[in-house]
Order: structure tokens, then sequence, then C-alpha cells
């Protein structure tokens, strides 16, 4: 694989880790940042900027570290425990990268480059309704128009969405914690680390004290589990190895998602020797990544799958392995988001 230059991207995303020279000349910045973001929310509670309720509760899963921590597996993981629970969930999104700014409904055979990656992996995960929309509460009306069954939707990546009142909110943090507790530029985070929430979650195969006190609240823990690899060619289709079967074979691991060391990680904890390809977050795969990679198998994310899927030259690549993960949480947290949901229904 062709060595790369750095890019913007990852040159503050290695600065936000720390308070070093360029995160301390960008700190004034995020003051201004910090002062403007309070003023929008304060505006929001204040009742100054309209904020939409809608006639079912909601539940948001968001994060405040900029860029990828776990929340489309934890949203997958939210519409089980509801749906055991009795409930009939849906989910709504953004969905980054879609072309359609209106509301859209999300089926398994949608394509990822109108709807977007993870509200299509959700689609096909979850088999509940799922609607994409530039604005929330529209979304939300409309998911709720065409499926009026659903009596409870979960907002996925909607923290910072104040235009859509919420019932229940969950932030997830990953093993960087709240990087070096500053807003952004200077840091990476869109909100305080203090700011209110109901449920705080940490994606980390090891919740330590220091990473406790980072984020603040009373942190649960979050593991990724995947132990099972099938072609992409094969998807869904009861073809998955173990992922320890495939030692001793030539892997390359490449990920387009938020932090992609998670998913090495991963790998190298099943027994894995794997090179790294660490590719930009929603990264559309059109481009060839893999044109000059010489290995016998490469793994990639279930994210990833779902475009790599729908792209010609990748679709039948037999090289192209996908890794599904689960996300493994205390029963006990489950219980307390379901009764919280229930003491919040306006039914």
């Amino acid at each position: 694989m062709p060595p790369s230059s750095p890019s913007l991207e990852t040159t503050l995303t290695r600065a936000w880790l720390r308070r070093g020279a360029l995160a301390c000349a960008l700190w004034p910045v995020s003051l201004l940042f910090r002062a403007l973001s309070g003023l929008r929310a304060w505006l929001y509670r204040a009742g100054l900027f309209a904020s939409a309720r809608l006639p079912v509760p909601v539940v948001v899963v968001g994060n405040i570290f900029i860029g990828g921590t776990g929340k489309t597996p934890l949203t997958i993981w939210l519409v089980q425990v509801l749906r055991a629970a009795g409930f009939t969930p849906g989910v709504i999104s953004r969905g980054h990268g879609g072309s359609d700014a209106a509301p859209r409904a999300v089926s398994a055979a949608s394509s990822a480059a109108d709807v977007g990656d993870e509200p299509l992996l959700m689609a096909r995960r979850c088999g509940c309704p799922v609607v994409v929309g530039r604005v929330r509460a529209d979304a939300g009306r409309a998911l709720l128009a065409a499926y009026p069954e659903v009596d409870i939707l979960i907002s996925d990546d909607g923290l910072q969405h104040y235009a859509l009142q919420r019932d229940v909110e969950i932030v997830l943090f990953d093993g960087r914690g709240a990087g070096n507790g500053w807003l952004l530029p200077a840091g990476p985070l869109r909100e305080p680390a203090s700011r209110r929430r109901d449920f705080t979650i940490v994606n980390a195969p090891d919740l330590t004290p220091a990473l406790r006190c980072a984020v603040g609240g009373l942190p649960y823990q979050m593991t990724l589990a995947g132990a099972m690899a099938e072609p992409l060619a094969r998807m869904g289709q009861g073809q998955g190895v173990a992922l320890a079967s495939l030692a001793g074979r030539r892997i390359v691991a490449a990920a387009g998602i938020g932090n992609p060391g998670r998913f090495f990680a991963m790998l190298r904890g099943a027994g894995l020797q794997v090179g790294e390809l660490a590719l930009p977050d929603h990264h559309d795969f059109r481009d060839q990544p893999f044109a000059q990679v010489d290995a016998d198998i490469i793994l990639i994310t279930e994210k990833d799958a779902v475009k790599c899927g729908q792209i010609e030259h990748l679709k039948d690549d037999p090289r192209l392995w996908v890794v599904p993960v689960t996300a493994q949480l205390d029963a006990a947290l489950a219980e307390l988001i379901v009764e919280k949901c229930r003491g919040r229904s306006l039914a």
C-alpha cells in the first residue's frame, strides 16, 4: 500500500488528543464556538427557537466527540432492547451523504448514495422502519404517517439537533474519552463534556478511572464483539467463518469509519496479524482504494460493506470479507432505558 501524506483531518485528530501547540493556538477560537453553541442551545430551551414535539417518545443517540464513536451498533442494540420490551420502534437519521433533503424511507434495497451508509445498515440489521431527512422532525412525522404502529422513535446522531424535542438522551464516547477536553476547533468536542444527558456510554474495552473522569456522569461500558467474517459476495447467506480460522493468510484490514483503530484492535484481539488501511469516515470506495492492495483477504466493516456491495468493481471481489459486530452492554442499562421510555410514554 503506498504511503499517504497526513491530511488536515489526521493532523487535527492527533492535535485534539492533547493540549499541544496547535490546540493552544486554536483555543481562543474555541471560546467563541463554545459561546455560540451555548447561546444556540439556550435559545431552544427558552423557546425563542422553535422545537417540535412528536406524538411518541423520542430517544436520541449521539455524541459530543466529533466523528464516529460507535453510534450505529448502539442504535441497533437499542432497537432490539425496545422491541423485546414490547415497543414498536422506528429510526430517523440525517443520512450522511444522502442525496435528498426531504424525508425518504430506507429499505434493504436502497442505495447508500441516496440514503447514507449508516441508515442503510440499520435498515438491514434492525428490520424496523427507517427514514432519513435533513429535518429530523419532518423525518419523524413522515415515518409515523407511513407506519402508524410505531410507538417510539430513535433519533440517530441527533444530539445537537435541538429543533426536535427529546425524552431520553444517550451520549456515546469511545476510548478517546473527551480528547483534550476543549471544544472545536481546539479540541474534538461539539459541546462541553459536562452537558446534561440521561445516560453516558463508553465504547471501550477498558473503562478506566481516568476515562470515567474524562467523560463525566456515571458511564456504562459498551464493547463491540465480532468473531466471524463472511465473503462480501455472499453476505447474509450464512457462509461466515471464525476470524481465528483466517490466521496465517495475508490480511489487510480496511475501515472507513470514525475511529478505524477500534476495528484494527478488535481483529488483533482475535489473533490476526493485519496490515492497516485507514480510510476517511463515510468513504465512498469509488476511487478503487483496494486496487494496489496485495493481500489474500481484505477485512472490512459492515458500514463499508453496504457501499462496496453496490459498486460493480468491488461487489464480487473475492478478497473482500465482512466482519459484522454486535454491541454488548449491561442488561441493567437496558432495563433503565426501557423504564425511562415507559415513564415518558405519551400513550
